[in-house]
């Protein structure tokens, strides 16, 4: 399972490089595309839709096919999207491909992840996390290569495609050891999927759903909007605003690795609730002026890192074993949901009243979410994460 475990974690980098790859890439890619800057909205849209679509059906496709082969068809289907993207000079032909790419993005968040949460401790889901962020952090930096050695967004893509075919050429060799995890036969054996009317019924299951929505819709409007709010409420120039706002990953990502150490001693239901109070923290912190603000915002994704991770490592524990990986599928079907939906809905209310409620917002998220973990804990009796 070492071998197997070494194989996941590249997989978790080569979930993270895809994720990056339009935001960076875009400025450099409408022009030559002759759209609107606006229209990246729509392909994030239909990639959003993807991996709502996939999550949901990741329970089906396990049983049919087994958590190996999923991953690699998904990886090898993201890479042949980018591929196919790189060669592409048309917008529509863009929007066409993000169909298979979002679909493919979203099989391998919602399999490796159940897959982690049933055969490995609570730290390595954290750890793995981190190293998602290690892959979105890598994906702008091909972006950047491309520009600067072939002059175009194109070559990026296609270093990334590249590395992710042979990724899954790896997986593909890796079958074997997939077959070889406790539960793997039985789960696998049986095809038929958990019906969405057993998992809502399920003690906490809604309250669970719900947690996600409001934790990636926080997560994603800081993403989105941090920059604009420094700008426009704080009057900080947009290159230092930018800077900042790379401090709230850098805080995501470090924090994943610390509470990976954390979690080998503290149960993920305390790992929640402390996160939760270093966000509100950090929310606090942020308002205040001058070297404040950037420490508000590495200290809010600081606190964010653990609650994602422990959410999901807890599901087996919280819902069973067997209900798992559907529950995991709705589980990422909902946060992708909120991380679509709650960042635009601010964009709105702040172009019509003002972009200083951004900590008001994000507070207002926060509360929902807290709120939402506390009932679902109460629902499920379960008192620390195993």
């Amino acid at each position: 399972m070492i071998l197997l475990l070494v194989l996941i974690y590249l997989a978790f980098i080569g979930l993270g490089l895809p994720d990056s790859l339009l935001g960076s890439a875009w400025p450099a890619m409408y022009g030559g595309l002759g759209v609107p800057i606006e229209r990246a909205g729509l392909i994030s849209i239909i990639l959003s839709a993807g991996t709502v679509v996939s999550s949901l059906f990741s329970d089906r496709t396990v049983r049919r096919f087994g958590a190996g082969k999923v991953t690699a068809v998904s990886v090898a289907l993201t890479a042949a999207a980018l591929l196919g993207s790189s060669f592409s000079g048309d917008y529509w032909l863009l929007c066409v491909l993000a169909v298979p790419l979002g679909l493919g993005a979203g099989s391998v968040d919602a399999v490796l992840n159940n897959f982690v949460a049933l055969h490995y401790k609570a730290s390595h889901m954290s750890w793995l996390h981190c190293f998602w962020g290690v892959g979105a952090s890598l994906g702008p930096a091909a972006i950047a290569a491309g520009l600067a050695w072939f002059g175009s967004w194109n070559a990026g893509y296609r270093m990334v495609g590249a590395a992710l075919f042979a990724l899954a050429g790896v997986l593909t060799l890796s079958l074997p050891l997939w077959r070889k995890a406790p539960e793997a036969e039985r789960t696998e054996n049986s095809k038929k999927g958990v019906p969405i009317r057993v998992l809502f019924k399920l003690p906490g299951a809604k309250q669970v759903l719900l947690s996600f929505v409001f934790y990636c819709s926080l997560e994603a409007t800081v993403g989105l909007w941090g920059s604009t709010y420094l700008v426009t409420v704080r009057g900080v120039e947009a290159t230092v605003a930018a800077g900042w706002i790379s401090l709230y990953y850098a805080g995501i990502t470090f924090g994943r690795l610390l509470s990976g150490f954390a979690a080998l001693k503290v149960g993920g239901r305390q790992l929640i609730h402390l996160g939760q109070a270093l966000v509100l923290a950090g929310i606090a912190v942020t308002l205040l002026p001058g070297f404040f603000t950037p420490a508000g915002l590495f200290l809010t994704g600081l606190g964010l890192a653990p609650i994602y991770p422990s959410l999901v490592h807890d599901t087996p524990a919280n819902f069973g074993r067997e209900h798992s990986q559907a529950m995991i599928g709705f589980q990422m079907a909902f946060a992708y949901a909120g991380a679509t939906c709650m960042p635009p809905l601010f964009g709105l209310l702040g172009a019509k009243v003002t972009y200083g409620l951004l900590p008001v917002f994000l507070a207002a998220l926060l509360a929902m979410m807290v709120l939402m973990v506390v009932r679902l804990y109460q629902k499920t009796g379960k008192q620390r994460s195993e």
